[in-house]
């Protein structure tokens, strides 16, 4: 029988003790598999090859999978204006459903028995990855050393030490993941209700100290152009602006949330392009779609983001709801302007042909042109009617 195990592999401190354990106390062979969603460079999918290498592994692979990510998933968060209880552009919550697919085909590529992840026991991470893992590999053992053994990072570190592995235990103090969608960072800070996060915990510093007043424009609900540039893919316009803007030290925050097994949780995230071009979008919304259709996005978007958030990104109902999402961006077309400061940012306006506050058919508070004011008093009397005769008949006022 086969002892191959595929490991979802990131080269941190969790997954790099699950690579030596499954090894030496388990006896698995290890085919480590990195699944990139846009947050690791050349150099860095280098360097994790390489530590995976020197632990010892039978093979490592790295697959990109960040178009996919984009085309299945953040495409969707924008045409939805997703953010968690008003705060989170679900930096993780949405990759680790593309990373888990990811790793679900490795394992039937290499033909193995077991796949294993790093998750601790209470997160919304293990749910995630089981939930797929159970849906695409029946009969697959899922094996997950730091859920099941309980484990603190000062345990793991003790573990590796005694076997010939050092890891970079000041860097190791903080869980930092990193994608297409924002970076995430976890700590000893995020484990209370009172504290932030310091300076240094974050991976971008605050560099930017002037004004910089930026053009984005969108075509059908996708950023297509930055500054009158324009590029191949919205991918590409993501990780732009991504590079103009984190550096001012926009979209930080730390979301507090109910994670799927029921507990508060907290995460930092900085997730300054997620941030700008779902504020951006959302403004262009509100001049291009009519009361109804915003209203029943609202609806659908917030059910679709939490769905997401939950683990359940294969459950057919999100198909119905991409369908739609993507059928109300047809007139999603236009500028959004934004000015940049350090630790802020400004959506100033839009310009579009599909623009709905036309000054056509009347000036908010000033004038009308396509009524008159006894059409409004009719309108008013008739819209107001069911309420009049309720109060009349049953005596009551507030």
């Amino acid at each position: 029988m086969s002892n191959k195990v595929v490991l979802a592999y990131s080269g941190g401190l969790d997954t790099t003790y699950c690579a030596v354990y499954l090894q030496k106390v388990r006896g698995f062979e290890i085919h480590a598999l990195t699944v990139n969603t846009g947050g690791f460079s050349p150099e860095e999918i280098e360097q994790i090859a390489a530590r995976a290498k020197s632990l010892g592994v039978a093979s490592f692979e790295c697959v990109d999978v960040t178009k996919d990510y984009y085309d299945n998933c953040i495409k969707y968060l924008i045409f939805g204006n997703v953010l968690k209880n008003a705060t989170y552009p679900l930096s993780v919550s949405a990759e680790r459903m593309v990373q888990a697919i990811a790793v679900a085909q490795h394992v039937k590529k290499v033909g193995a028995t077991a796949v294993a992840h790093g998750s601790t026991g209470a997160g919304n991470d293990q749910v995630r990855f089981d939930m797929v893992f159970q849906s695409m590999l029946p009969g697959v053992e899922i094996i997950t050393p730091i859920r099941d053994l309980r484990l603190s990072r000062e345990e793991e570190l003790a573990f590796l030490k005694e076997n010939g592995v050092e890891i970079n235990a000041a860097k190791a103090r903080y869980s930092i993941n990193k994608g297409l969608w924002g970076t995430s960072v976890g700590g000893k800070e995020t484990l209370t209700s009172k504290e932030y996060l310091p300076e240094d915990a974050l991976p971008t510093p605050v560099t930017e100290t002037g004004v910089r007043h930026l053009e984005l424009e969108f075509e059908k609900g996708e950023l297509r152009a930055i500054d009158g540039q324009k590029f191949g893919s919205p991918v590409a316009a993501i990780q732009h602006l991504q590079a103009i803007a984190q550096p001012y030290g926009v979209g930080r925050d730390i979301h507090v949330g109910d994670t799927i097994i029921g507990i508060k949780g907290r995460v930092g995230f900085e997730a300054a392009a997620p941030i700008i071009i779902i504020k951006a979008h959302h403004l262009l919304e509100k001049h291009t779609l009519t009361k109804w259709q915003l209203y029943w996005k609202d609806q659908l978007s917030s059910w679709y983001g939490n769905w997401l958030h939950e683990g359940q990104m294969l459950d057919p109902t999100m198909r119905n709801i991409e369908k739609f999402l993507e059928d109300t961006q047809a007139t999603v077309t236009g500028k959004v302007f934004v000015t940049l400061q350090p630790y802020r940012y400004t959506i100033t306006g839009i310009e579009s042909a599909h623009d709905l506050m036309s000054s056509k058919f009347g000036s908010y508070g000033e004038m009308n042109k396509g009524w008159s004011g006894d059409d409004v008093k009719g309108f008013a009397k008739i819209f107001g009617n069911q309420s009049s005769i309720y109060h009349k008949i049953n005596d009551t006022a507030l």
